[in-house]
């Protein structure tokens, strides 16, 4: 299987997920992106179409995470703890056509312990 296709077969499966998944202002989407590098994460109103709050390892204060379980895992309950200062108390997770496994189920079940709804 060639490069191509398998981006090709990547971008429908985020389509098929941003079909059923969409944020608004009271309950806005996360979606998080893990690359070989660096993790980003971000609260969207997808109404609006603006970011509220985005958080990434390229940060001075993150730089140090790598992007792994335990990353993940610290980015999660930090990205959390800033959601709840801002009043977001119930959201929507958008895992960007990734399996709900490893990374992304550890970033998922920290904001679940800080107290974040889906």
């Amino acid at each position: 299987m060639n490069l191509f296709k398998k981006k090709q077969l990547s971008q429908k499966r985020k389509w098929r997920i941003r079909k059923k998944v969409n944020g608004s202002d009271s309950r806005p989407r996360i979606t998080v992106c893990f690359t070989n590098k660096n993790i980003h994460a971000q609260c969207v109103d997808d109404i609006s179409g603006h970011t509220q709050y985005s958080v990434s390892t390229n940060d001075k204060d993150y730089s140090n995470l790598l992007p792994n379980v335990e990353g993940a895992t610290k980015l999660g309950s930090d990205f959390a703890s800033k959601l709840k200062k801002g009043g977001v108390s119930t959201i929507v997770f958008d895992r960007s056509g990734r399996k709900y496994h490893g990374c992304v189920k550890a970033f998922a079940d920290s904001l679940r312990q800080e107290g974040i709804k889906f």
